[in-house]
């Protein structure tokens, strides 16, 4: 069957809202909202095609679009690529330039609207940031000061890997921990295999890859309250993990390691394209974790990442 290419923008304006649309009626996935965009024409590329139906349904013309994510999907009548960029720079006022409804929404917004199926990866991408920073064990005394500099440094998504902790030590911390990040809009996610790790109030879970293949679902709540959990993640190595964690429904995942670490200079790193065939294969915003740093981030982004993880890297400078 042949594959219908699509070009697809995430349009954020300053205030961070995207703009989304409503499909006409008569089209395919009719009266659902979607993300602007449309076929990509005979020798057009995918980035030449965005900005030619953004000036052609919008009246905006791209500055800058950044690839985000790339989603294959098989409706019952129709199998699409869509080829999406992140679009934060553009002139103009968007417009209705064929009659079509469409507005400006939050980025928390977008799951109380119904989109077609392969559009749920977008959403999910749309919300995430370009940084996903890992706090780790270290001194008690230094926990909360390297919080405070990962923050510092404008980083909206951070996993606590503190495996060494007790729960008592690790409650205390989230005490001062959890309202810094929600006053600062940061989520905060907790790995799996911290003590009691579902049992602490915070934004989410992130699997480690041995977690993750023992599930056979989607984590929902945490063990032994009524906590629903918002958001999970988790730790892949290869094209099995990847896809069991598409499979079980996890939001996004960390795929390890890109280059060489100093933490494990043994492990034979994935390289780049390697990263990029990976991630080719899964509908799933991945980020790039391993000898990494934020300087990284358009390598990886042009390898198909989501963004770049990093333990170190967010605590230097």
């Amino acid at each position: 069957m042949k594959v219908l290419q699509v070009a697809v923008g995430v349009v954020k304006n300053t205030e961070g809202q995207v703009l989304i649309s409503l499909r006409d009626k008569s089209l395919h996935q009719g009266g659902l909202w979607e993300f602007p965009g449309g076929k990509i024409e005979p020798g057009e590329s995918a980035k030449q095609a965005l900005s030619r139906e953004l000036k052609e349904e919008l009246a905006i013309t791209v500055i800058t679009a950044t690839p985000l994510i790339t989603i294959k999907h098989q409706y019952p009548d129709l199998a699409v690529q869509l080829h999406v960029f992140l679009v934060e720079h553009f002139s103009g006022n968007a417009t209705s330039c064929e009659g079509q409804a469409f507005k400006w929404v939050n980025p928390g917004e977008l799951i109380n609207h119904a989109f077609p199926a392969a559009n749920q990866a977008i959403i999910t991408a749309a919300q995430l940031p370009p940084y996903y920073a890992i706090l780790d064990d270290t001194e008690e005394s230094l926990l909360l000061i390297n919080l405070q500099k990962i923050v510092s440094r404008g980083i909206k998504l951070i996993q606590l890997r503190l495996k060494t902790l007790s729960p008592q030590t690790l409650q205390t911390f989230l005490e001062q921990a959890y309202p810094l990040c929600r006053q600062q809009d940061v989520l905060l996610l907790i790995n799996s295999a911290v003590n009691n790790a579902a049992n602490f109030a915070v934004d989410g879970i992130h699997l480690t890859s041995q977690h993750l293949m023992s599930a056979s679902k989607r984590p929902a709540f945490a063990a032994n309250t009524s906590k629903k959990i918002n958001w999970v993640a988790a730790s892949c190595h290869n094209l099995q993990e990847l896809q069991h964690a598409q499979n079980i429904g996890v939001d996004f995942a960390v795929l390890a390691p890109v280059l060489v670490t100093k933490t494990h200079p043994e492990t034979l790193p994935l390289g780049w394209e390697q990263f990029k065939t990976l991630v080719s294969q899964v509908n799933l915003p991945v980020y790039a974790l391993g000898g990494l740093c934020d300087s990284d981030l358009d390598k990886a982004r042009q390898s198909g990442a989501q963004g770049v993880s990093a333990i170190r890297a967010f605590l230097e400078g």
